[in-house]
């Protein structure tokens, strides 16, 4: 059985509140142009139950030396082997944007790599990967992407232009690979003025999983999650309290 680091988690993972004796983990990973901090109050508001896991990619606050990635593939291969020592709980997956997709070939090379089935995989305002559509947002503006979330003006202004050129093209670019079904259930988050997914764009989701499926819609647009982080955050730790068999 893999145990954790002791002291050093690593530069990948943000652990706000550890939880030594919780009965899952649950890996957050950020939409294009966040970074870990963004997960602080989801993981502040989980029961002691599930520990939070919040991915930080490089590029960012305390990594911001560091060398940008610039497609999915390239994340989910480091991320994966940045979890490989925490799979000694069973691990959830959590992604809201581009880091639904993240999610998602994160899970696949746990099933097929690692032979971890997920104990669920949570998408959150991303369509699947089987329904692509053009997106250009990494070639607009800071003020045309339409995807950014409440925050500090002065600090997105510095961060946008980097992020935009890497996280904003790998969201773009990412092409889905067919491929054996996920055994773990998929449950799609959306809020129901995103303007970017539609309602068939998020039950396509369906089709990537063999295990349960579930889609909840809320009110509000692509970050409606930071209005709803209550029901959320019960939605999910309900679902994470029934252990999945493989």
């Amino acid at each position: 059985m893999h145990t954790p680091p002791a002291a050093d988690d690593g530069p990948w993972i943000r652990r706000f509140h550890p939880c030594p004796d919780s009965r899952v983990r649950l890996v957050c990973l950020p939409h294009a142009g966040g970074s870990a901090g963004f997960y602080l109050p989801l993981s502040r508001a989980m029961p002691g139950t599930v520990e939070v896991l919040s991915v930080q990619y490089p590029g960012r606050q305390d990594r911001r030396t560091e060398p940008l990635l610039d497609s999915v593939p390239a994340l989910a291969d480091q991320v994966f082997g940045a979890l490989l020592p925490w799979t000694g709980r069973p691990l959830a997956l959590f992604g809201h944007g581009m880091g639904a997709s993240l999610a998602f070939e994160i899970a696949r090379r746990l099933e097929r790599e690692a032979d971890t089935v997920p104990a669920a995989l949570f998408v959150s305002g991303h369509r699947a990967p089987s329904a692509p559509r053009r997106d250009t947002a990494h070639a607009r503006d800071d003020d045309s992407t339409g995807t950014r979330p409440p925050g500090d003006e002065e600090v997105l202004r510095m961060i946008l232009p980097s992020t935009r050129a890497a996280d904003y093209h790998a969201a773009a670019t990412y092409a889905w690979e067919p491929g054996p079904p996920l055994r773990s259930p998929v449950t799609c988050l959306v809020g129901d003025g995103d303007p970017k997914l539609t309602a068939e764009e998020a039950a396509a989701w369906a089709g990537h999983t063999d295990g349960a499926f579930t889609l909840k819609t809320f009110p509000g647009g692509h970050f409606f999650l930071t209005q709803h982080s209550t029901e959320i955050v019960q939605l999910m730790a309900e679902q994470l309290e029934t252990p999945v068999r493989a």
